[in-house]
């Protein structure tokens, strides 16, 4: 149970690195997805199980290779020419897409406000900027709150578009397939969104995977996430599709959508949506910025000022046209990045399965100090050091994450333990009593 709390916590982590300020907009998802009609649903199921099958992959390296960063997993698996055009696919499409989020800044506040589009652009080209000067990590954990909360007003959008109402879906679909596609067929369509969605969110990914000792909770958050990010992209696909009619010619479709079933929740859309794409734009120019010029703040912050600039100007070019344009190139570029991603999960799989059972050991070693029905004997200590030795992982590295995933799940199971004694004996005293010497024997063992 403990492992699957883990796993859920990946899971969803992982949704929020994938899921943000496109799939709020429906833009991507026309032109990918409904202007193929009721195929598109084909395309959709193609899409869940790459996000399921990649999911699994990425978050497994991650944990296998300890990466703090996409080039920890990158070096190892990649030719050194192949490493450095991926690197390189990386900084430019991170360019890219921050472009096209200062663009749907400036679309997402046009139609819900009229305002011009140049000036909604602007308004978050400028918040970039300024945020850079402040404490943008406690801004940038407040926004991280609209992850959550776009995936659930997609759900509730589903649930009122569909419970108790009926479709004609052989007249939608021809009226679906009007919508212009920058993808010859649905098939190739589904793997080219699949290879953009994880050139942007691949590096974010391998971290969340690094965070993790047990590959095996590695292997089942990255599953269960891409099972998640499939769910929800199929709500946001049926929502559109069942109103293509009126969404065909919007530059935000979903906004358009939500306008129809309440003005004041627009209001509310298009400010989340806002908040999705700054978020989004403000980490992409970040990353950007801080890729040149390391841990100089000053320098830092005039790269990331000459990048806003940049992009703010090839914003010009229009929300709508730049994702049927720069989106196909990024996930054509893509496909490489996943053609890697395969041949390193199939070439390093039996590694993989023995890096797991030898991780697996060392855990249950290391808990036998904690145990008072078992004895952590010399032979005991030998294997350890043994198997942190055969460990892919630095050897000092290995010993100290394995020792603070004992310790936490100790911790937490400690907690559920006097919540349980708490909630079903009206004398906590005693309860109380066994935590602090269960805690007074860690302390002994850490000794």
């Amino acid at each position: 149970m403990k492992t699957l709390g883990k796993s859920m916590k990946i899971a969803l982590a992982y949704v929020g690195v994938i899921v943000g300020a496109g799939l709020s907009s429906g833009q991507d998802l026309m032109q990918y997805f409904v202007c193929f009609g009721k195929r598109g649903l084909i395309g959709i199921l193609i899409l869940v199980a790459l996000n399921i099958i990649f999911g699994r992959i990425i978050i497994a390296l991650g944990c296998y290779y300890d990466s703090n960063s996409h080039q920890d997993v990158l070096e190892q698996v990649a030719h050194p020419i192949i490493n450095k055009i991926i690197d390189l696919t990386l900084i430019v499409s991170g360019f890219i897409i921050f472009f096209v989020m200062i663009a749907g800044a400036g679309a997402n506040l046009q139609q819900q406000f009229n305002l011009p589009s140049a000036i909604g652009a602007l308004i978050c080209a400028l918040l970039v900027i300024v945020v850079s000067f402040l404490d943008f990590d406690k801004i940038t954990a407040v926004l991280g709150i609209f992850t959550p909360i776009i995936i659930l007003l997609i759900i509730a959008i589903t649930a009122y578009t569909f419970i108790g109402k009926s479709y004609d879906f052989d007249s939608l679909s021809n009226v679906a397939e009007t919508v212009a596609s920058p993808m010859p067929n649905v098939y190739f369509s589904a793997v080219n969104y699949y290879a953009l969605c994880a050139i942007t969110g691949v590096s974010m990914a391998f971290v969340l995977g690094g965070s993790l000792v047990r590959i095996g909770v590695a292997e089942k958050g990255g599953a269960i996430g891409g099972a998640l990010i499939g769910l929800i992209v199929l709500c946001a696909y049926g929502v559109l599709f069942a109103n293509v009619d009126l969404v065909k010619s919007s530059d935000i479709p979903m906004l358009t959508i939500v306008a129809q079933i309440n003005p004041v929740l627009a209001q509310i859309y298009t400010f989340i949506i806002f908040a999705l794409i700054f978020n989004t734009a403000f980490s992409l120019s970040y990353a950007l910025a801080k890729r040149f010029a390391g841990d100089d703040i000053k320098k830092l912050r005039k790269i990331l000022i000459l990048v806003v600039i940049a992009g703010y100007i090839c914003s010009f070019a229009g929300f709508k046209k730049l994702i049927s344009i720069m989106y196909p190139i990024l996930g054509y570029i893509g496909l490489l990045l996943l053609l890697v991603l395969l041949v390193a999960w199939i070439r390093e799989k039996q590694n993989i399965m023995k890096e797991k059972r030898l991780r697996r050991k060392m855990i249950k070693l290391e808990a036998k100090k904690y145990d008072d029905d078992q004895e952590y004997t010399a032979k005991d200590k030998k294997l350890f050091k043994k198997l942190a030795e055969e460990s892919i992982i630095d050897n000092a590295d290995i010993k100290k994450e394995v020792r603070e995933v004992v310790k936490e799940e100790l911790a937490d199971t400690s907690s559920e333990e006097t919540s349980q004694s708490g909630s079903s004996s009206p004398e906590g005293g005693n309860s109380t009593s066994e935590t602090s010497q269960s805690e007074g024997s860690i302390a002994e063992s850490s000794q």
